[in-house]
């Protein structure tokens, strides 16, 4: 597929759009709906009534933020009206959901007229608890907050403006420390003259540059006091008018300390930025196309510049999404009446703190154990940081309350708790292994390849660079598929019939011969996709594999198992599955592999899953689980993993806290585990559930899966020398796609 029709069919497949309503009651019953509408619904009616205000305690309010716009200024696509910037207003709420866990309307109105579009938006105060301005063109967009923010009593922020400013104001203050400069002292120079980057100025000044020494650069040049007089430029680009010569963006940079670029790509060359004074400051924030590449900024100097730019393909990214997620958080929960000055400012300065802090092991390792440390290459946070949450909305809160429109306390502690709650687990952990994958992709092979399935999942990993697949079975059958179903890419694939495969024959005959396979039988095996890519895995000529997908789960396992075998710490294998709800992730095991594990087995089953956990950066509290709670049943069934429980106990090895035998709903509710069975040793919640048997991992798990609304990922083979995973018969792409990332992400490791 072409990238529109990759974005195409993104968009349009059921459901439509990006975003849904989710009920946040139960509504299963009569009661339920009688409390949810009428006539329970009366009750919290009448107290907002009589208490204004009240609605923040009764509905959504608090926690609902209304995107508005009229598409007058979409980035990249300029003017293309209300309703053609609807999947770009649902886009900026997914953001908002998935990074502060703030739920939005996004409303698109048809109105290009100021006074009208603002009687609009500021009728719709009782619904929202802030509103975010999106895409609404210059100078319209500063006419429009103005107002809105003089009438409404919720913050009002037009991210456009105020968003890039934010995140290079982090930038900024990170990058004149390292080269040793004072706010007060740097002459910036601005390409651009619109919402932006008269925002950006502005904000600047509030951060301490001075008024004075900007030079702000339009398409007709220098901003002057001449320009100003003459009427050529807008109230609000005329308060960066100097008196200055005339002159175009290259005499503006001459001795310039930073450049900021909110303009066009291409624009800067790199005479321009030597011209700059010594250790200069270049943000090129143009997108796709920045004012000038990367590698030319940087080769233009003796490594003395600092870059930043827009794209995410290079150091210093200014992403918008650092900010207006926290601020929002930060403002909703303290209740604020606006987003001012001092809120944006504490936004900035804690991104900038941020940026000098040790940077988490689980952030190095998303973006591919880059080595991230503050310095020329790492002046603000990654996006998937978690703690910018934690750092930002904190500050934005205080600066809130500090300057006196918070309508709410904050407890700085206690929030940061609420944070820590309101975020959880639920942190799209797959996205984390398939962007590690993609910064090292591994030769996976993929048995069964020519299977549709395994030529679309191959496209897949080929196409988004999470791995280098390679498909095992008949090439003219891979080309047929792929023609039929319109891929074109050219995968490698190895054909393992009717062909001479000499080295893989000897190889699987050495390997077996003495536990009875004959020559003969090595030759006819080695045709079979799934013995190849076994053997191609054991010799090295691939780093994973992938089986099953056309095969029972035992047979699929058999010749790995006999290849591959079990890691040198490690005598059984087994079958995890992650499943991620939205307030929490387990790890269940054994679902696939072993049918009656003894106390043995179970123990090794459990410390094989634990340490699957980290892979993912979760830290396991491991569970055995059982129909009985501590001895309250006392058969040979209940003893097995309560031996297991003790063995692992006792195990010096053992770093994690585990318990058991118990039953599953003391495992995973905290109140059943501190009040009723204080002894424990489980002090939160399991995260890691060992199952008795077969039977019940495999039953346990489809019914989370189908019922409680659980991600199933897996099932993620552990305890293998290598890295071999068995698809389960039947599994979608996105199942293929997700095991080959993580066999990547073994191999790597």
């Amino acid at each position: 597929m072409t990238e529109k029709e990759d974005a195409l069919e993104y968009h349009r497949s059921t459901p439509p759009g990006k975003i849904e309503i989710a009920t946040t009651k139960p509504t299963a019953t009569q009661r339920d709906l009688s409390l949810a509408y009428s006539p329970g619904v009366a009750w919290p009616c009448r107290e907002i009534e009589g208490t204004p205000g009240e609605s923040y305690t009764y509905t959504a309010r608090g926690n609902l933020v209304g995107v508005v716009s009229n598409g007058t200024a979409v980035l990249g696509l300029g003017d293309i009206g209300a309703e053609a910037s609807k999947p770009v207003m649902e886009g900026k709420g997914v953001l908002f959901k998935r990074f502060a866990d703030i739920d939005v309307f996004d409303v698109e109105l048809d109105l290009a007229e100021t006074d009208a579009f603002v009687e609009a938006v500021a009728a719709m105060e009782p619904t929202f608890g802030g509103i975010n301005l999106e895409d609404i063109a210059a100078p319209h967009c500063f006419e429009i907050e103005r107002r809105l923010r003089e009438r409404m009593e919720i913050p009002v922020f037009h991210d456009d403006q105020h968003g890039t400013a934010i995140i290079s104001g982090a930038a900024l203050v990170n990058a004149a420390g390292l080269v040793g400069k004072e706010l007060a002292d740097l002459e910036v120079t601005f390409a651009g003259a619109g919402a932006a980057a008269v925002a950006t100025a502005r904000f600047y000044v509030s951060l301490g540059v001075k008024r004075e020494n900007v030079t702000m650069v339009d398409v007709d040049g220098i901003l002057t006091t001449e320009r100003a007089e003459a009427g050529d430029l807008d109230p609000y680009s005329r308060e960066f008018a100097r008196d200055v010569p005339e002159g175009g963006l290259e005499a503006a940079m001459i001795g310039a300390d930073v450049f900021v670029g909110l303009s066009v790509g291409g624009i800067v060359d790199e005479g321009m930025v030597r011209s700059m004074a010594d250790d200069p400051i270049l943000f090129a924030m143009a997108n796709p196309e920045p004012e000038i590449g990367y590698e030319a900024a940087k080769g233009a100097r003796e490594d003395d510049v600092i870059v930043a730019t827009g794209r995410s393909d290079y150091p210093n990214q200014v992403n918008n999404v650092l900010g207006f997620p926290f601020l929002f958080r930060g403002a909703l929960d303290a209740r604020a009446s606006e987003i001012n000055e001092e809120m944006k400012v504490a936004a900035a300065r804690a991104l900038a703190d941020l940026a000098r802090q040790d940077v988490p092991d689980a952030v190095r390792k998303a973006y591919g154990d880059q080595p991230l440390q503050f310095g020329p290459e790492y002046i603000i946070p990654k996006p998937v940081d978690p703690r910018v949450l934690f750092e930002v909305a904190p500050a934005v809160a205080k600066a809130a309350v500090d300057s006196g429109v918070a309508r709410r306390g904050i407890d700085l502690e206690g929030y940061r708790e609420e944070l820590e709650a309101r975020l959880g687990k639920d942190r799209e952990m797959m996205q984390v292994i398939l962007n590690k994958a993609r910064r090292d992709p591994k030769r996976i092979a993929l048995a069964a390849g020519d299977d549709a399935k395994m030529v679309r999942a191959a496209y897949r990993l080929e196409d988004e660079g999470i791995a280098e697949p390679v498909l095992i079975g008949d090439p003219g059958e891979v080309e047929r598929v792929a023609a039929e179903l319109g891929l074109e890419f050219s995968p490698e694939v190895v054909e393992p019939a009717g062909v001479d495969h000499d080295d893989y024959v000897d190889h699987l005959y050495r390997a077996r011969r003495r536990k009875g396979l004959t020559r003969s039988e090595a030759e006819s095996l080695i045709e079979d996709s799934n013995y190849y890519a076994s053997v191609m895995v054991d010799r090295g000529d691939a780093d994973g594999m992938l089986t099953g997908l056309t095969d029972h789960y035992p047979s699929a396992l058999q010749a790995p198992l006999q290849l591959v075998g079990t890691a040198d710490d490690a005598e059984y294998a087994a079958g995890v599955y992650m499943l991620a709800f939205r307030k929490r992730v387990v790890f269940l095991a054994d679902a696939t592999v072993n049918q009656d594990p003894d106390e043995e087995v179970l123990a090794e089953v459990t410390k094989q899953a634990a340490k699957l956990a980290r892979r993912f950066n979760v830290e396991p509290r491991a569970a055995l689980l059982s129909y009985s709670d501590f001895g309250s049943v006392d058969n040979e069934g209940t003893r097995k993993p309560r031996r297991a429980a003790r063995v692992l106990r006792e195990d010096p090895d053992v770093d994690f806290p585990v318990d058991g035998e118990m039953q599953a709903d003391t495992a995973v509710v905290e109140e059943m585990l501190t009040d009723t069975y204080e002894f424990a040793d489980l002090e939160e919640p399991a995260n890691v559930l060992v199952l008795p048997n077969l039977e019940a991992g495999n039953i346990t798990y489809k019914l989370l899966q189908r019922l409680g609304g659980a991600e199933a990922i897996g099932p993620m083979l552990v305890g293998m020398d290598e890295p071999v995973h068995v698809l389960q018969r039947g599994d979608e792409v996105q199942d293929i796609v997700n095991l080959a990332a993580v066999a990547t992400v073994d191999a790597q490791e």
